[in-house]
């Protein structure tokens, strides 16, 4: 019978300080903080490198591990060998004021055009108002209204002639021109006078004065046209003046431009624009070109604004964005409004960039959970990938929820390299509920969360050393890293793993670097590291301390000495946010005369998860293999975690379950000194589980507590030994045989420490010797079925 407990060298692997060949790590070099990553970043430079479709990258880690911090690096190193990409701009067209228009120019040259434009403002806003004020200007202005007077003027003076020789007067009058007969002296008569002529006199004037005043309504008629072709001349006049004006300025920067097609089409558009609109540079233009409209629009220049959405001027490379609070409208860009007379009115010069916008031409970074909680953020993004085109609209019009009339700007082509970062569960989600997800994400990059442990390879302390320099901290001391290393281990829960989660490593080092400053320490010391290890400890394990002084106090009821039928001590692990410690349980079962059926409680009341579920199907498989292979199963069985009260999941109890119910079955006692973990396959192997150190830990505070006897101790799966990291008052309790640790293979071995008995091997016909722990089994299992077979044959049944 093997019952060796393991040696306490198995239980904690500590570091080779005599490997470590430093005194501090300030005579360490830096090193990249991607160390184990070589295959999450060969797979990030394969999605940076291939410039196609779909070939976004999805980097998977735990919050915590750097994968930001190290995809930022290799990003921006990458990107320091890559050309600025173009400046965007939107300009306004003229012909469809709601659709602006976007112009391309090469990095640095958009803010150089925005300037030439104001520039040309400026200058326009002075040379057209000195145009239109000049004595030349002037002059024309007043020969053209003057020519139209006088020819109004002589038009009048001949027909009042006329009219004088046929003694007639031409009047003017408030309401207009009237006619009057007149005597030999052409002086006005009066009625009176007027009748005192013979009729032929009296129709004779009457006549002439109709035929006066047909030629008059003749002449009024053509004074409105000869004033509208004097309308049309100083049009024309205008325009040749503000030609003369603004072609003076413009053409410098058509020339500027020449080889720009699209900047070429805009300023011959602004020029045309300008000559019709000439009048919003002139102040007071009512005074001076009375026909002319006042202008309506508070600031008429802003139509010839540049609004720069990007500028690469003080760029040397690539961009490369974080965008960390990914919206609708941080990604895709806005359309702002301004409130005006009452209402919200918006133009060209309003719209604002996203991410999408400064990082066109290189590369964006987004955290995917972020991302995925905010609203339509996840489709929009998904669309401008696939479409290739940065599309600004707003959300309320991209979901029909508003017609109004808004600006609808021109898109501006894509191309940049996307990458998400977030969580595998995230990754694996998204693969298997979105269709459309790998099309656009075709490289994932996967993060390990640990690597190899080999003291003798500087690497991990030179880590040290890096977070340290980064963080501003002390530099740790040869000791003070060995017991980060084994503290790194212990985190991972492997003795041949170390951890890479860098958040974890940096804050361990941050508070030892508090401790050795309060300690007065110049170096970070082995003393500090522990100081801080404990502290946290302390700051988080109040439950933990609860928990265990229930079961002190014999509330919960723990048993650490003597035996009880049907009853073991299991193992399980808590998690409450960053600490972890171990739980005895009382585990409990019950047999009798049955059809083969095995109770689990916890899952008939719905607080066992599917796994626990698995665990107990497993065993009872198991038992019913074994034993009654040419026999009926005739057993019911009942098992129970005691006082335990929330939900029960994992299959690591399965050993300690097993046990329980072949001791019930068997009547023979269990140790209660022991606790078990593990796990049980069909065919009696145990399996390993995790939390191994916590849980080994938790019974062996609860038998610290109460009394070390020296026979106490924890049985768990031979293949779990490797992941022994166990706390230094454990081991030292091992090494001086108060506490043991006892490695197991199979059922057989377990059951054997429990009982103290040889648990037997099958014969060569499958029985066992009948005063062996299996034998006692088999035996009370035959018992069981005679009994059935008995109660079966009786006639009343």
């Amino acid at each position: 019978m093997k019952n060796t407990p393991l040696d306490p060298s198995q239980l904690y692997k500590p570091c080779n300080v005599e490997q470590l060949k430093f005194d501090s790590t300030e005579e360490l070099e830096d090193i990249d903080i991607t160390v184990g990553q070589e295959r999450a970043m060969e797979a990030v430079k394969f999605g940076i490198h291939i410039h196609k479709n779909g070939y976004n990258i999805f980097a998977m880690a735990p919050s915590g591990t750097g994968k930001l911090t190290a995809i930022r690096q290799l990003v921006e190193h990458e990107a320091s060998h890559q050309n600025v990409p173009a400046d965007w701009c939107y300009v306004n067209n003229f012909n469809q004021p709601a659709k602006p228009t976007a112009v391309k120019l090469k990095a640095g040259h958009g803010k150089v055009f925005q300037q030439d434009m104001a520039k040309l403002i400026d200058e326009l806003s002075v040379a057209i108002p000195a145009a239109f004020d000049g004595d030349e200007y002037r002059s024309r202005t007043g020969e053209l209204e003057s020519q139209t007077r006088q020819r109004e003027i002589n038009e009048l003076s001949q027909l009042r002639d006329e009219a004088a020789n046929a003694h007639i007067i031409l009047m003017e009058t408030p309401t207009g021109y009237a006619f009057s007969p007149a005597n030999e002296k052409n002086e006005a008569i009066d009625p009176e006078q007027f009748n005192k002529l013979d009729k032929d006199e009296q129709h004779k004037i009457q006549n002439t004065i109709f035929e006066l005043q047909e030629r008059l309504a003749k002449l009024l008629k053509n004074f409105p046209a000869w004033r509208k072709e004097t309308k049309r001349k100083l049009q024309a006049l205008n325009r040749e003046v503000a030609e003369l004006a603004v072609n003076h300025s413009i053409d410098e920067l058509i020339e500027k431009y020449a080889k720009q097609e699209a900047i070429l089409n805009y300023l011959n558009a602004v020029q045309k624009d300008i000559i019709e609109h000439v009048r919003d540079f002139i102040p007071h233009s009512e005074k001076i070109i009375s026909f002319m409209e006042l202008p309506q629009e508070p600031n008429p220049f802003k139509r010839y604004y540049v609004n720069l959405m990007v500028d690469f001027s003080d760029k040397k490379f690539a961009p490369v964005i974080l965008e960390d609070h990914p919206n609708y409208s941080n990604l895709l860009g806005r359309i702002d409004h301004q409130a005006y007379m009452g209402s919200l009115v918006t133009d060209f010069t309003m719209i604002k960039p996203g991410a999408l916008h400064r990082a066109n031409g290189g590369y964006l970074i987004i955290d995917a959970r972020k991302l995925l909680f905010q609203p339509y953020a996840w489709e929009t993004i998904k669309r401008t990938l696939q479409s290739g085109e940065i599309r600004i609209e707003s959300l309320e019009r991209a979901l029909s929820l508003i017609s109004t009339s808004s600006l609808e700007p021109e898109p501006i082509p894509l191309d940049l390299k996307l990458i998400l970062i977030g969580e595998p569960l995230i990754y694996y989600l998204l693969s298997a509920y979105d269709p459309e997800f790998h099309d656009l994400f075709k490289v994932a990059a996967d993060f390990d969360e640990s690597v190899s442990r080999d003291d003798s390879n500087p690497d991990y302390a030179r880590l040290l050393a890096t977070i340290a320099r980064r963080e501003n901290l002390r530099p740790l001391s040869q000791n003070a890293v060995a017991r980060v290393i084994e503290q790194s281990s212990r985190m991972v829960g492997d003795a041949e793993k170390l951890l890479t989660h860098l958040r974890s490593i940096k804050d361990l080092l941050t508070e030892s670097n508090y401790w050795a400053q309060d300690n007065g320490h110049t170096l970070i010391a082995i003393s500090d590291v522990q100081q801080a290890i404990d502290h946290k400890t302390r700051r988080l394990d109040k439950i933990r301390e609860k928990l265990y002084e229930n079961i002190h106090r014999g509330i919960v009821l723990i048993d650490t000495e003597g035996k009880v039928t049907g009853q073991v001590n299991g193992l399980s692990v808590l998690q409450l946010g960053e600490f972890t410690f171990g739980q005895p349980s009382r585990i409990t079962a019950t047999t009798r005369l049955g059809s083969g059926k095995v109770v689990d409680i916890e899952r008939e009341i719905e607080l066992g998860g599917p796994i626990h579920s698995k665990g107990v199907l497993i065993l009872s498989s198991f038992i019913a293999a074994r034993y009654s292979r040419k026999s009926p199963f005739s057993i019911a069985a009942s098992l129970v975690f005691e006082q335990s009260y929330g939900h029960v999941e994992g299959d690591s109890a399965s050993l300690a379950e097993l046990c329980a119910i072949l001791s019930s079955i068997a009547q023979i006692p269990l140790r209660q000194d022991l606790a078990v973990t593990g796990s049980i396959n069909q065919l009696g192997y145990v399996q390993p589980i995790g939390g191994v150190n916590e849980k080994i830990e938790g019974f062996f505070d609860i038998c610290a507590k109460k009394g070390l006897t020296g026979t106490q101790g924890v049985i768990i799966p031979a293949t779990n030994v490797k992941h022994l990291m166990l706390r230094w008052d454990v081991v030292h309790a091992a090494q001086s045989g108060e506490f043991n640790i006892y490695a197991v293979t199979t059922i057989d071995e377990a059951l054997e420490l429990l009982t103290g008995m040889d648990a037997g091997i099958a014969n060569e016909q499958g029985s066992y010797p009948p005063e062996s722990f299996n034998g006692q089994v088999e035996a009370q299992l035959l018992q069981f079925t005679t009994l059935r077979k008995d109660f079966n044959a009786k006639p009343d049944n």
